[in-house]
């Protein structure tokens, strides 16, 4: 199968770009073609055949156990017991990174131990490396595992400055691996993605890069923000104080990002603060980790999530909206609710803003490969759709994720908890679409 590559060529150049194919269980081969390094178009005159390593294997021994939880097979897969530490991510565990068939529970280290038996004393989730004792196994019984798990990795194709391709071997991790860093006399023209359960190579696997970043949209006049954020746009324009409210869940709440200086919501404030130095702009958070916008409006007035509590009474300027939680409307659904938000909203003279969510993992998203360049969800079609007939700002973050693909990344890797909390770089796409509007 060829996979068309346009990488850092210009528009009106003439020459060709590589094109990448599979060659083998675990080769590809790069067409001859011109590959734009700094101001040089540099060519590949031969076609160019490389190996690619398989997936990195960790091999655990004797890993122990004090004692094993009660297994718990109505759970979420990552809950239902103890965790092999190879397989922890975050606060979940990865999928398909155990060897399920190299997996030996034993009552002692090394050969000494008795195996034990899964399905009678072991309850085993094999796909989330999970498990707990069972009734055969008395409480309180130390276990001895022995496993390997299949490591994640991206590995760049390399083009140098004379036009040698090379395979850049990027670093083995659980969960968010990056591409490796090359030199500034070199071109990344594809990434080669690895996971961890790969037998071998498929089309799935080749990510050639089409667009190095993602194109920021260009806008001549007044930005949205003037007539979908009034009072907001007209604050900064002034040099007045501006106080913004982020309200969502546990990604607003900070999810997975390294520190509160790269939450989203942070890094936005940053950003408008370059931007309009005049204006000093207050930052509140209002994030509820597991919940949806339904749970702050059927919050008791005690709590501290109470909608009126925690969102209205605070009456600021511009009120950012994330919520991965809510993914579960469909359009209808979010007409119907978040039309109820902007009448509140416009109640208490806020400007509104809506983020649309960032990618989860691939089974939530109701797809069978993490290509996704179309966001697939209901919600956030209906997001779209509201946004455009009430004339509500969206900061389409969505799109941002979707163009990962044309950029060489598998956007899984950027979610820390292999399931739905970004890293740092999603969390930055969040400011850098929220900034669109200004």
């Amino acid at each position: 199968m060829l996979v068309p590559m346009i990488a850092a060529l210009p528009p009106s150049s003439e020459a060709s770009a590589p094109t990448l194919t599979l060659a083998g269980a675990w080769q590809v081969r790069l067409s001859p073609g011109s590959v734009k390094i700094g101001k040089a178009v540099v060519r590949i005159a031969k076609p160019v055949t490389l190996t690619i390593s398989p997936a990195s294997r960790l091999v655990v021994a004797d890993e122990k156990f004090d004692a094993l939880p009660p297994y718990d097979a109505t759970a979420a897969p990552w809950t239902r017991g103890a965790r092999l530490k190879a397989v922890i991510t975050s606060e979940t565990t990865g999928p398909d990174l155990l060897k399920a068939d190299t997996l030996v529970f034993k009552s002692g280290p090394g050969s000494a131990g008795e195996r034990l038996r899964v399905g009678t004393d072991i309850g085993l989730e094999p796909r989330w490396g999970t498990f707990g004792r069972m009734e055969a196994l008395p409480p309180g019984t130390p276990v001895w595992v022995d496993y390997e798990v299949g490591l994640l990795r991206i590995d760049s194709i390399v083009v140098d400055s004379k036009g040698a391709v090379s395979v850049a071997k990027g670093q083995p991790h659980n969960a968010t691996p990056k591409p490796p860093i090359v030199g500034a006399g070199e071109a990344v023209v594809a990434n080669i993605w690895v996971p961890g359960d790969c037998e071998a190579l498929t089309a799935e696997n080749l990510y050639p890069i089409i667009e190095a970043a993602y194109p920021e949209p260009v806008r001549k006049g007044a930005p949205p923000a003037a007539k979908l954020l009034p009072r907001t746009w007209a604050k900064l324009r002034a040099g007045e104080p501006v106080s913004v409210l982020a309200w969502g869940d546990s990604v607003t709440a900070g999810g997975e990002a390294s520190s509160v200086e790269t939450r989203y919501q942070n890094v936005f404030v940053q950003m408008l603060g370059r931007k309009y130095p005049k204006s000093r702009i207050t930052l509140t958070t209002a994030g509820w980790g597991g919940r949806n916008s339904d749970s702050f409006l059927q919050a008791p007035t005690d709590s501290e999530f109470n909608f009126e509590k925690a969102v209205i009474q605070r009456r600021p300027d511009l009120i950012v909206m994330e919520f991965v939680n809510d993914g579960w409307m469909n359009p209808q659904q979010v007409e119907e609710k978040y039309s109820y938000l902007e009448k509140r909203f416009k109640e208490i003279g806020s400007d509104w803003i809506i983020i649309t969510p960032h990618y989860v993992w691939q089974d939530w998203m109701g797809s069978k490969t993490i290509r996704i360049e179309e966001d697939p969800r209901p919600y956030v079609a209906g997001v779209r759709a509201f946004c455009a007939k009430h004339k509500v700002a969206i900061a389409d973050t969505s799109l941002r994720w979707g163009h990962l693909v044309r950029e060489g990344i598998p956007y899984i890797t950027l979610e820390v908890n292999s399931l739905n909390h970004p890293d740092d770089r999603g969390h930055a796409m969040f400011a850098k679409a929220l900034m669109e509007s200004f």
